[in-house]
């Protein structure tokens, strides 16, 4: 009600898949969300991040409520050094539940055992971990354009740490104009915080910004973990992704 108060915008439901003429997102820039491909929609990605990384991930829209997808990846490929490759491909099944409405959200359920930033084979898990098994709820709203707000729960099969916590997660995206988006996602990470886990116990805060150029092209830049909760990383890890869909 509040952000309806800010913006004087009014609930609107995603339509056919779209949101402002394009397809739905998936994903905001770790987290899932509940948009989804259609029937007969495509999608193909590609993630770059540190260490020469390199993920790419196919999807496919099977019904306008059910979407799989497959990914694989590695670090150490562009450059001399040999490719440590990912140790099997990453699936997605993810099915609408529910559409959304003008009073209710989308509500989606998946799996999905791709993570994002490289796969540690000593800790047999991934940077940060896959999602797992999830439920998640998306909302529309015209504000000056399209405002989004997206939440969920997960629960990642990535337990060789000893941290086999349920989390949560939430983000939020807002356009700017037709050809730009700004996104933002908090992962509260409590399945990455005890045991052997990476994290430090202040979840990945993560933002980008999306530039949308048209036929079908998403092209995004990531600022990831400004929380430094893998202290490791470093501040402010800058991820690309380039989405094409169709």
């Amino acid at each position: 009600m509040t952000a309806l108060l800010l913006f004087h915008g009014s609930a609107t439901a995603q339509a056919e898949g779209t949101v402002l003429g394009r397809a739905e997102p998936r994903a905001l820039i770790d987290i899932p969300i509940a948009g989804m491909l259609r029937g007969g929609m495509k999608s193909f990605q590609i993630d770059f991040y540190h260490s020469d990384g390199i993920n790419a991930a196919f999807a496919y829209g099977l019904t306008d409520r059910l979407m799989v997808g497959l990914s694989y990846g590695g670090t150490e490929i562009i450059g001399t050094q040999s490719p440590d490759w990912n140790q099997v491909p990453g699936v997605l099944v993810r099915v609408r539940v529910f559409e959304e409405s003008e009073s209710f959200p989308a509500l989606a359920l998946g799996f999905e055992s791709q993570g994002a930033d490289g796969y540690i084979d000593d800790m047999d898990r991934f940077t940060i971990k896959s999602p797992g098994l999830y439920a998640v709820f998306s909302k529309n709203y015209e504000a000056s354009g399209d405002l989004g707000f997206h939440g969920g729960i997960n629960y990642s099969l990535e337990r060789d740490d000893n941290d086999k916590d349920i989390n949560l997660f939430f983000g939020i995206d807002k356009s700017v104009g037709s050809f730009m988006s700004l996104v933002g996602e908090y992962n509260l990470a409590w399945n990455d915080n005890s045991g052997d886990a990476l994290g430090r116990g202040r979840g990945y805060l993560n933002a980008g910004v999306w530039f949308h150029p048209g036929a079908g092209i998403t092209l995004s830049f990531h600022f990831k973990d400004l929380l430094e909760n893998q202290p490791h990383e470093g501040f402010a890890n800058r991820t690309l992704r380039i989405d094409f869909t169709r």
